[in-house]
């Protein structure tokens, strides 16, 4: 079962929902009836005119639907080439619905750098998932950073080889009003001696919910593997909502995984002290929101998407201001 099948034919039965357990909390069964029509424009790729890129990053501007669509774009990164790529999704008008396929793959020795930043509107519908092989010796950073929508759904699905390949999958989600995100990430060690690190961080204010879903498997043979996992996440209201689910399955040996997970409240100490030396408590709340989301946006090493990344942060902030 799957958003784009059901958009295809026009098959609401298609829908994922509440029984598939890796849907359980992003149901879209109850919000897509009925099926909204096919757009004939599915997608946008143009850089975008306010936003400043250096030589060398490649820009996706991937624009919203008028009403449904889906949208597949293929990237392989040839052999010992070393690429920075940004995906920009923008919001559309009204209740859209998108699901957009970005399959990529990196040959031997190369080395990617991907920033996504998911801006949807507050009534859409979009789920974006990427397949990424890897093969040996090749490096992937991938950075998310998401705003939420109706239904909103980004799920990174990695093949890892081990034979020296690197994975670095980081994410940050921040939420206001009734807004839904889900970051999942599915990460299949498969050869000898890979390493991987995840590290993803959340902030949901007023009613909305964060969901995040981490799985690392480690195959039979995938012997030396070095994988780890850690989600934490902020609540700033009682009626918001984290629903979280790392996991691990390891079927070799000699391997160094561990996972982890955090939800709490903001540090109410660290609130005071900043409130006790001037500074007004939404000012306090926010430079503590910013900290916390701060690390996802620092471990970017490339400059020009790091800026990109602070940018969108700043701005996403200020619909936290409380």
């Amino acid at each position: 079962m799957s958003l784009r099948e059901a958009l295809l034919t026009h098959n609401a039965d298609l829908l994922p929902g509440r029984r598939d357990e890796d849907w359980r909390w992003t149901d879209l069964r109850g919000v897509l009836r009925p099926l909204p029509d096919m757009s004939t424009d599915l997608q946008g790729l143009t850089s975008r005119p306010d936003i400043e890129v250096l030589p060398g990053v490649i820009v996706r501007r991937h624009a919203a639907p008028v009403a449904g669509g889906v949208s597949d774009i293929e990237l392989v990164v040839a052999r010992g080439e070393v690429v920075l790529l940004l995906d920009a999704f923008e919001a559309g008008e009204g209740a859209y619905v998108r699901d957009a396929a970005l399959p990529i793959r990196l040959e031997e020795g190369a080395s990617l750098t991907r920033l996504v930043l998911a801006e949807d509107g507050a009534d859409a519908v979009s789920v974006i998932c990427s397949d990424v092989s890897l093969a040996a010796g090749a490096t992937f950073h991938q950075t998310v950073i998401a705003s939420g929508a109706r239904r909103q759904r980004i799920e990174t699905r990695v093949t890892h080889p081990g034979q020296g390949a690197s994975v670095r999958l980081d994410g940050a989600y921040l939420l206001s009003g009734k807004r839904h995100a889900d970051q999942t990430t599915r990460l299949d060690h498969t050869g000898p001696g890979g390493e991987s690190r995840q590290l993803v961080r959340g902030v949901a204010a007023d009613q909305s919910r964060g969901v995040f879903q981490g799985r690392i498997i480690v195959r039979e043979g995938a012997d030396g593997a070095d994988a780890r996992l850690t989600h934490n996440a902020l609540m700033l209201s009682e009626k918001a909502e984290i629903d979280a689910k790392p996991e691990l399955e390891i079927y070799a040996d000699d391997v160094a995984c561990a996972h982890g997970n955090t939800v709490g409240a903001l540090d109410e100490e660290a609130l005071f002290y900043a409130c006790a030396r001037g500074i007004p408590a939404p000012e306090a709340r926010l430079m503590l929101i910013e900290a916390f989301i701060g690390e996802i946006v620092e471990r970017i090493d490339e400059a020009v998407l790091q800026a990109l990344a602070r940018s969108f942060v700043a701005t996403r902030l200020e619909a936290l201001r409380g």
